[in-house]
C-alpha cells in the first residue's frame, strides 16, 4: 500500500487496457491520468518544476505562470498548492470549464484569453500575454512547456520505459502530438532501444504541427496553431491526422463499454485503429498512449447539445454502438443557458496588475 505526503508522488504507471474487444484490433492503451492531476501532464509538470528549483529559478517569492489549454494547468496547480507557490494559468475560451474550476479550487488564478492573435490563433495570444506579464513583473517564472526540454525528458525517463517494461516486443507506438513532449520523449527512448519500434504521431485535423493549413479545433489537448519547438520529425515514422468528429465517436464508443476517456485519448485511439485497419496488424504488438480521462469533458464531448451545435445532429449516427436512441436524445436538464465566457473568470492580483496590451 503506497503512503504519500505530496500529491505528485503518486501515479499509476502500469495500467493498460486491451482494446481488441471494443475495436477489433490488437491494441493496448496505456492509461495515464490515474493521479491527482488526472492526466499525463503531471509527469512533465513535476519534471519542469523540480528542474527550475534545482537551477535556482524558482524561489518562495516566485509566481509560476504557464499557457495551457487545461491539463498542464491542473497539474501545475496540484504541484503549486503542494509546494506553496502561487500559480497563474493563461488559457483561452475553448478550455473546459471544469479544468478552470479545478485550478481555482486548488488556489490558482486563471486568465482567459478571449481573442485570437492575427497569425498565431489563441495560442499566439496566450503566449503574447505571458511574455508581457513576465516583462512587467520579474517575480513571474514561465516554465514554457513548448520549449522546455524537461517536458520531453520526463517521458524519456518514465513513460517510455514503463511501456518497454510491459511490452518488450513492441512493434508500433501511437502517441498524440500537442507540445510533442510525450512524443519526443518516447521517440528518443525507443530510437536508442535494442528493438526497432515504429513511432506514429497522432495529430488533430486543423493543427499545423506537421504543416498544412490551420483549421477550427474545438477539443483542447492535441494539436497546435504553430510548429512545436520541441518537435524533431526525424524521430517520427508517420503522422496521422484525426477529424474531431472521429475523436467524439471513439470516446462515445469507449464510454458505451464503461471506459470514460478524454478527448486527447479519443483522438489517439481513433488514429491508431484507423492505421491498424489499413495495415496488416496481425502479429504486431501495438500500444497507444492515452493522456487523459473523461470526467472533465462531460460538458463538451459527452454533452449532446454541445456536440450537435458544433458537429451536427448526426455526429454519432455512424457509430451504432454510441447512438442508441434513448441515450443520444437531448436532455432538457443539461442545456446551457449560455456558453461560459471570459467574463466568468476575473484575474485579481493587487500586487501585479495585468499588463497593458
Amino acid at each position: 500500500m503506497p503512503i504519500i505526503s505530496t500529491p505528485y508522488a503518486f501515479n499509476e504507471d502500469d495500467l493498460f487496457v486491451d482494446l481488441r474487444p471494443i475495436f477489433g484490433h490488437s491494441l493496448f492503451l496505456k492509461c495515464e491520468g490515474f493521479n491527482f492531476a488526472g492526466s499525463i501532464k503531471l509527469k512533465a509538470a513535476t519534471e519542469m518544476v523540480e528542474a527550475a528549483e534545482r537551477d535556482g529559478i524558482l524561489t518562495p517569492a516566485s509566481i509560476l505562470v504557464e499557457s495551457s489549454s487545461g491539463n498542464l494547468g491542473v497539474a501545475l496547480s496540484v504541484i503549486a498548492a503542494s509546494k506553496g507557490y502561487r500559480f497563474l494559468c493563461v488559457t483561452d475560451s475553448r478550455g473546459n470549464l471544469s479544468n478552470r474550476m479545478m485550478m481555482e479550487a486548488l488556489g490558482s488564478r486563471v486568465h482567459v484569453i478571449a481573442e485570437q492573435e492575427a497569425h498565431g490563433g489563441f495560442l499566439g495570444a496566450r503566449l503574447e500575454y505571458v511574455r508581457a506579464l513576465c516583462a512587467f513583473d520579474d517575480r513571474y517564472v514561465w516554465l514554457s512547456q513548448y520549449t522546455n526540454p524537461n517536458n520531453w525528458k520526463a517521458h524519456y525517463r518514465t513513460t517510455a520505459p514503463e511501456i518497454a517494461r510491459q511490452f518488450p516486443r513492441l512493434d508500433v507506438l501511437f502517441v498524440g502530438a500537442g507540445t510533442t513532449g510525450t512524443l519526443m520523449g518516447c521517440a528518443r527512448y525507443f530510437r536508442e532501444w535494442r528493438r526497432s519500434v515504429r513511432i506514429i504521431a497522432v495529430d488533430s485535423v486543423g493543427s499545423v504541427s506537421f504543416g498544412g493549413s490551420p483549421g477550427r479545433r474545438m477539443i483542447p489537448g492535441l494539436g497546435m496553431s504553430m510548429r512545436p519547438p520541441l518537435l524533431d520529425e526525424s524521430y517520427v515514422d508517420e503522422v496521422i491526422r484525426v477529424e474531431e468528429a472521429d475523436t467524439v465517436r471513439a470516446c462515445h464508443r469507449l464510454a458505451r463499454r464503461g471506459f470514460l476517456f478524454g478527448g486527447s485519448t479519443g483522438t489517439v485511439i481513433s488514429g491508431a485503429t484507423d492505421w491498424l485497419a489499413r495495415h496488416d496488424g496481425r502479429g504486431l504488438t501495438a500500444v497507444a498512449v492515452g493522456p487523459d480521462l473523461g470526467e472533465r469533458y462531460l460538458d463538451t464531448i459527452y454533452q449532446t447539445n454541445w456536440l450537435q451545435d458544433l458537429y451536427g445532429e448526426d455526429v454519432l449516427d455512424s457509430d451504432t454502438e454510441a447512438s442508441d436512441s434513448w441515450a443520444a436524445a437531448p436532455s432538457p436538464t443539461t442545456r446551457w443557458s449560455r456558453r461560459p465566457g471570459p467574463e466568468d473568470r476575473k484575474l485579481q492580483w493587487q500586487s501585479a496588475p495585468a499588463p497593458d496590451r
